[in-house]
């Protein structure tokens, strides 16, 4: 039997999707997103469910972090929920940015890579009536 190696610098990791784990839908300003809405239109999703809590990161994330690290990996992927840091006006949420920046923070303080990717650019607002401007890809957050 052959085994291969993975190469020198290859970095082991974790991901999660924020709507998948974060849950606290309505709290400290985070918009709805149209996975939200989505979620809630009767029958589109078997059983009804939906991510309204979710795992609970929001409120576990320390705990979470600690858990990963405990992992022995090296980085961790996560989604930044832009319903969360951005509100319908699209206008920033420092309550949202504030978490991020918590959460990013202990990541950082147990070693862990934090690689960035940012989920769901629409709020349900904006997906529906286009009454704040998306994002544009090339701009830069500034927390």
């Amino acid at each position: 039997m052959t085994f291969h190696r993975f190469p020198d610098g290859f970095v082991w990791g974790s991901a999660t999707a924020a709507y998948q784990i974060e849950g606290a839908r309505h709290e400290d300003g985070r918009a709805d997103s149209i996975w939200d809405t989505f979620a809630h239109t009767p029958g589109a999703v078997m059983g009804g469910d939906h991510g309204d809590v979710a795992c609970d990161h929001y409120h576990r994330w320390a705990s979470d972090v600690d858990l990963i690290a405990g992992l022995g990996v090296d980085a961790y992927r996560l989604s930044i929920a832009w319903p969360r840091v951005m509100d319908e006006q699209g206008r920033p949420n420092p309550k949202g940015l504030a978490f991020y920046k918590r959460l990013l923070a202990r990541l950082k303080d147990k070693g862990l890579q934090q690689v960035l990717v940012f989920a769901d650019p629409a709020t349900a607002t904006i997906a529906i009536d286009g009454s704040a401007a998306s994002p544009s890809r090339s701009s830069r957050a500034s927390w």
